[in-house]
């Protein structure tokens, strides 16, 4: 008996030991997971295969890799412009990459901005005497730009290429809520600030009309002078002026039509393309199917190419998304998330600062934090300037105030200078129902604000007095900082939002360029002989590799699907569909003063901090701009 306990007690001593020795090398997996990187040792001879499977941003979302996973949902992926474009660049002086391959059959789009600024890496390869191949199902207006800047550019036998320049509807709810008696009390300040107009109006006001017409031509007429200058043969207006009688042309087949316009020059299919590539890159030896070639990805190049540490270290801090309150991010600019990095660039000595916005703005309190914060770093003596991408409106220009300079490009959107806040009531609604609002109020502020019973005339006047005193504000922050008056600002403000080549014109920005630009000039303003940017906030998302072994690797699809002209118009329908919700949701979720445009392209934070439920800390959390 002894004995079968004394070998009891061993096999579950062993059991023990391997359930132990299983779990460490569970995590040991994990973390191998969590931390894999690119290996410089990837790189061979070949083609560099950038596969645009989603948008590009200039700050990738944070990513949940249970979440994702267990939603059962392939998540769109989102590539840094900044990193695509650097291993562009890099592909043009590499020895070993014979040709640089774009496979935008999912490439769902990004900022005007971001694409010139691809375009212009693409330029470099061919300067280097390198060929550049694109392929894709359809193309459109983004995918096309970039297709501009190719050697040759490669469709589908059942795709296409399609031209729609910028603009388009925006649904408007002022006669639904009145129908359902839901009291929107608006308040603003700016004759131009129209994203109060679709709670209060059936349609664009004149000011709206006006402002939006000018931006669109402007982003249209670069769009089509970037086009025309990469791509003489391109018959842009032949496209647009009669799309109806261009693809009956050719039959209706839409690939030939995007040939015969010169916006294409080769119809085949991706097995026919890789064997075009071939011809260059060589062939696959690892992979035996048709139209495999040498190839080589964006990580794994950057991973041998290393970064520069040498010289002075410029900080990089950005700024993109909706600014909100707390620490939310990256791909949402959490106002006390980015202040503490840019303290904690002010605390490393970095030389100077430079502070990159694509944001439409947002929270006050969070834009103020931030603006403080580069005060405090520039209170040091220290160079700052402002790279703006797509657009750094309202809270994005905000944020700008403290800057010696200000870049940005001819198709930024920029401005939005206005503030306002959208509160909706529902006492009228639920009267219809019997359902009554009553209470003893010792103040006039008592239970507010209501939108069960509605606002007291007191609070409606405070709020407004609140959202005019955001508005002197913003308009002495940009006074200061433009060397102007406000009443020179306000002129120029009112809510109205410019393109970057209209806002050098009017004092906005100082000089066209780029974020290499912006950190040259405040390396030169900081007297260093050499120099490196140092991004702070910016480094890989450590779920990446997990997320690519969960969810698929590099070669698998992702929730992009490839699209022709009918599956175009579908996704459109959809967007249209998820953007009822959003304006729902920025009706119902008191937000408050803020300055955003029907322009630019908001996103809702996935996470925000939930503000208190007393009356002081619920306007706190309105006055956003």
């Amino acid at each position: 008996m002894l004995f079968a306990r004394k070998v009891w007690h061993l096999l579950v001593a062993i059991k023990d030991g391997l359930v132990l020795l299983f779990m460490l090398l569970f995590f040991a997996a994990i973390y191998g997971a969590l931390t894999a990187r690119p290996s410089a040792g990837l790189v061979r001879d070949g083609a560099l295969l950038v596969k645009l499977d989603g948008v590009v941003v200039e700050e990738p979302s944070a990513q949940d890799p249970f979440g994702e996973v267990l939603s059962g949902d392939t998540p769109m992926k989102e590539y840094r412009a900044r990193d695509v474009a650097r291993a562009i660049n890099a592909a043009a002086t590499d020895s070993r990459i014979k040709a640089v391959v774009l496979d935008l059959s999912r490439f769902v789009g990004g900022g005007q901005v971001h694409m010139l600024e691809l375009a212009k890496a693409l330029d470099a390869v061919r300067a280097a005497k390198k060929p550049v191949y694109t392929w894709a199902l359809a193309y459109t207006d983004d995918s096309l730009l970039l297709a501009a800047h190719a050697s040759e550019v490669w469709v589908d036998p059942l795709g296409g290429a399609f031209v729609t320049g910028p603009g388009g509807e925006n649904l408007y709810y002022g006669p639904l809520l009145e129908k359902l008696k839901v009291k929107a009390h608006v308040f603003k300040v700016g004759t131009f600030k129209d994203a109060v107009e679709p709670y209060i109006r059936d349609g664009l006001s004149d000011p709206s009309r006006e402002a939006r017409t000018a931006l669109y031509a402007s982003l249209w007429d670069n769009w089509k002078a970037d086009v025309a200058k990469a791509r003489p043969k391109a018959q842009i207006d032949l496209v647009t002026r009669d799309p109806v009688g261009w693809l009956k042309a050719s039959g209706g087949d839409a690939a030939k039509a995007a040939l015969a316009a010169g916006l294409v020059d080769k119809i085949g299919d991706r097995a026919a393309f890789g064997e075009r590539v071939k011809a260059v890159a060589g062939e696959d030896s690892a992979d035996q199917r048709p139209g495999a070639f040498a190839h080589v990805r964006p990580a794994a190049l950057l991973a041998a190419q290393g970064e520069n540490k040498s010289g002075g270290a410029i900080a990089v801090v950005t700024v993109a998304g909706e600014i909100v309150d707390g620490k939310a991010g990256p791909g949402t600019a959490g106002g006390e998330r980015i202040a503490r990095l840019i303290d904690e660039a002010n605390a490393d000595d970095a030389k100077a600062l430079v502070l990159r916005v694509d944001s439409p703005g947002g929270s006050v309190f969070a834009s103020e934090d931030i603006r403080l914060a580069v005060e405090r770093f520039k209170a040091r003596g220290r160079p700052v300037a402002v790279s703006m991408a797509n657009l750094a409106a309202s809270g994005g220009y905000w944020v700008s105030t403290p800057a010696q300079r200000i870049f940005a490009e001819p198709s930024t959107i920029t401005g939005s200078i206005g503030v306002f806040s959208v509160v909706p009531t529902f006492e009228d609604t639920l009267k219809q129902y019997g359902v009554h609002a009553d209470g003893v109020r010792t103040t006039a502020l008592s239970g507010q604000p209501d939108m069960i019973g509605g606002l007291t005339p007191e609070v409606e006047q405070m709020l407004q007095t609140s959202v005019e005193s955001s508005y002197g504000r913003f308009l002495a922050l940009v006074a200061k900082s433009r060397g102007r008056t406000p009443q020179q600002i306000d002129a120029i403000g009112q809510g109205r939002v410019w393109d970057g080549g209209t806002a050098r014109q009017n004092g906005l920005v100082d000089q066209f360029g780029g974020l290499e630009d912006a950190i040259g000039w405040a390396a030169r303003q900081a007297k260093l002989d050499a120099w490196h940017p140092a991004y702070y906030g910016g480094s890989a998302n450590p779920y990446a590799s997990l997320l690519e072994r969960l969810t698929g690797g590099e070669d698998d699809e992702s929730g992009v699907p490839a699209a022709d002209f009918a599956a175009l118009v579908a996704q459109r329908q959809q967007a249209l569909v998820g953007r009822v919700g959003s304006d729902l949701a920025r009706l119902l979720t008191l937000r408050g003063v803020q300055a955003q445009c029907l322009d630019c392209p908001v996103s809702v934070p996935a996470a925000s901090r939930p503000q208190r439920a007393d009356w002081l800390a619920l306007v706190r959390g309105w006055l956003a701009l």
